[in-house]
């Protein structure tokens, strides 16, 4: 059994310290008789390159200024500010807010967005400005994912503060919100952690007891994972030492969904700590279709495209990825996860399952 205890409470003090230090310069800028700004890493595209260090997109030394010296800047710059304000407050009482709620909840301060994309924009701007991720400061989108397993981990949210919960405790598995991804980690009997894009394989692996039979922690990304579930997967992995193995449909977009995890994605190349570099894309591949014979569909123009696109990022050249896309553009299928059900309801977990995982332990 492995024990491991990690604390939330000092990466929250470090958020209302960067907060508050954002708020006081601003303070002292307005004491001097200028007008405030705010220098922060610029997210254009030709500041967002490849790290082979970090294994993920980051951004590079480029700045740009918010000031309130600029006409143009006015409205942006008071949306940051309230955006770092309301930030500040959600984080000190240890209130929790959804992407949507701070949408609304700006238009009882006075705030304006024309849009929830606008708001969305403004809560990265926060994130890139002191360097931690909108769920460090308690704002989360509203997907949700889930987590099924021999782990029990002790919560660190006010209320339940010191109460344990073993994730084997309901049977549709726990939801990975804000409670578990802040929670402690206190005991687990996993050896491995095995992601699942689809809820209903995620099942199905439940009912079958795959974490008995594997010894594993089962994770349901629900699609593209949350922001929220990368971070998990990333502690499940740094914490506790488990190998992460991604499964997902066999196409380009199901190759993406484990990428992600893996590296990132351009969007949050400003942050550190949502990547799993060692995750293994595990299947469902493009050769299973051939291998297994698996019922398939003919991949659409939009695919294809799509398919050449990842061929050139600098994200896909190791040789697994580049041997299954040629393999995607030579037999122009695709299948998904449920393909496996054509040989009865439990083949993945009694075949597919165990020789996936036997071949890439070797």
């Amino acid at each position: 059994m492995k024990e491991i205890r990690f604390s939330a409470r000092r990466r929250r003090k470090e958020v209302l310290n960067r907060l508050e230090r954002l708020g006081y310069k601003l303070y002292q800028q307005m004491e001097r008789g200028e007008f405030p700004a705010i220098d922060m890493p610029s997210r254009s595209t030709d500041n967002i390159y490849y790290s082979p260090e970090y294994r993920q997109y980051v951004l590079g030394e480029k700045k740009v200024r918010r000031s309130a010296g600029n006409i143009r800047h006015l409205r942006p710059f008071t949306q940051l500010i309230w955006a770092a304000y309301f930030a500040h407050e959600l984080t000190a009482n240890q209130k929790t807010s959804t992407l949507r709620d701070v949408y609304y909840s700006a238009q009882a301060y006075g705030i304006s967005f024309k849009d929830q994309p606008e708001s969305n924009d403004i809560i990265t701007d926060v994130e890139t400005v002191i360097g931690f991720s909108r769920e460090d400061f308690n704002i989360f989108p509203e997907e949700s994912s889930a987590i099924f397993g021999d782990l029990t981990i002790e919560y660190t949210i006010p209320n339940y503060e010191g109460k344990r919960l073993n994730l084997t405790s309901h049977p549709d598995g726990v939801m990975i919100g804000p409670a578990l991804t802040s929670a402690e980690f206190i005991e687990t009997s996993a050896d491995k952690v095995i992601a699942i894009e689809k809820g209903g394989l995620f099942t199905r692996f439940i009912e079958e007891r795959v974490h008995e039979k594997f010894n594993a922690l089962l994770v349901y990304l629900r699609g593209q994972a949350p922001r929220s579930t990368r971070y998990f997967i990333r502690r499940l992995n740094q914490e506790l030492g488990l190998p992460v193995y991604i499964f997902s449909d066999a196409d380009p977009w199901g190759m993406h969904i484990a990428m992600v995890i893996i590296s990132g994605s351009a969007n949050a190349a400003h942050l550190r700590e949502l990547t799993t570099p060692d995750a293994k894309w595990s299947g469902v591949w493009a050769s299973d279709i051939i291998s297994y014979k698996l019922p398939s569909d003919k991949l659409t123009d939009l695919d294809i495209k799509r398919l050449h696109e990842l061929k050139r990022d600098p994200r896909y050249k190791d040789k697994l990825w580049q041997r299954e896309i040629n393999i995607f553009m030579k037999i122009k299928r695709k299948c998904e996860l449920e393909a496996f059900s054509r040989y009865g309801l439990t083949h993945i977990v009694d075949k597919y399952l165990p020789e996936r995982l036997k071949q890439l332990e070797d």
